[in-house]
């Protein structure tokens, strides 16, 4: 049997240099629990097969869609359902909690570019 440990999300997020570039900090039920610092714009796209949910931990972002745009702020998140077109946007750096599918990858269905993280990558 594992035994559970406590994680320390600022520690975490203290030891991550880089900007799109999600760390998992844990694993539970198939699913990630991400950390990542964004800062600039993400190019558009979208899951075809999972929902995503941002949380923002530190800073604030603005989730655009193609119709509208949802700013964010320490303390809140939004859920992209599967298969919306969206972009996340950070004037700022900001810190991310992504919780998602272990499968995803963080530029769903956009073509691979210097954005797409490596995968499984922990923290």
């Amino acid at each position: 049997m594992t035994h559970a440990s406590s994680i320390d999300i600022a520690e975490k997020f203290a030891a991550i240099h880089e900007h799109w570039r999600p760390k998992v900090a844990a694993r539970l039920n198939g699913q990630d629990m991400r950390l990542v610092k964004i800062k600039g714009e993400f190019p558009w796209h979208s899951h075809p097969e999972a929902d995503e949910m941002f949380l923002v931990w530190r800073g604030g972002f603005r989730m655009e869609f193609r119709d509208r745009a949802v700013d964010l702020a320490a303390g809140q998140f939004i859920v992209v359902p599967r298969g919306v077109e969206h972009r996340p946007v950070a004037d700022e750096e900001a810190e991310i909690m992504l919780f998602e599918p272990s499968e995803v990858i963080n530029t769903g269905n956009a073509p691979a570019s210097e954005f797409t993280a490596p995968q499984g990558v922990t923290i």
